[in-house]
């Protein structure tokens, strides 16, 4: 029960396109937490969450989940109006999830701080910067791929202006 809040509530904070649905993979004693289907050795539970209420659902037929990135790139059903909103809040979406890594870097950087404290270790111990060069570079690798993200989006919604702009 307690795996099903945690991992419910990591969705609900981690403002994906698809937070409002899970799926719950069950393989004899093994369970898995899933935004994608579960393949096909697992059972599958469908777990959504809605204004406030969570629903489980046992739902063995597969479900085939549309990356929101690619879905907003092709532009096959969208008009370009919404797809220029849909974009700018993505952009919007990515640059606070930016934001909320930099919040998570200080308060891991307080954590490390506070064991090399208590653990009576100097600042210059291997161990204890060498903790910090690799979180560093785990939120740094998270930054730069939504920076990267975010500027293939804002060079797509530029190209959309563009052709929206010679077209009239």
């Amino acid at each position: 029960m307690t795996k099903v809040i945690l991992s419910i509530l990591c969705l609900m904070f981690s403002g994906s396109a698809v937070a409002n649905s899970i799926f719950k993979c069950i393989k004899d004693d093994k369970i898995v937490f899933s935004q994608h289907s579960c393949p096909k050795e697992f059972r599958q539970h469908k777990i959504e969450y809605q204004l406030g209420i969570t629903t489980e659902t046992d739902s063995d037929k597969r479900t085939n989940t549309v990356d929101p990135l690619q879905a907003l790139l092709q532009k096959e059903v969208i008009s370009k109006t919404r797809l220029l909103q849909l974009l700018d809040s993505e952009m919007y979406r990515l640059k606070q999830e930016n934001s909320y890594f930099e919040i998570l870097r200080a308060s891991e950087l307080q954590k490390l701080e506070r064991n090399r404290y208590w653990q009576k270790k100097e600042t210059t111990d291997p161990a204890y910067i060498a903790s910090i060069e690799e979180m560093n570079l785990h939120f740094d690798n998270l930054i730069a791929n939504n920076a990267s993200t975010i500027i293939l989006l804002d060079d797509h919604k530029e190209q959309i202006t563009l052709e929206t702009s010679n077209a009239k």
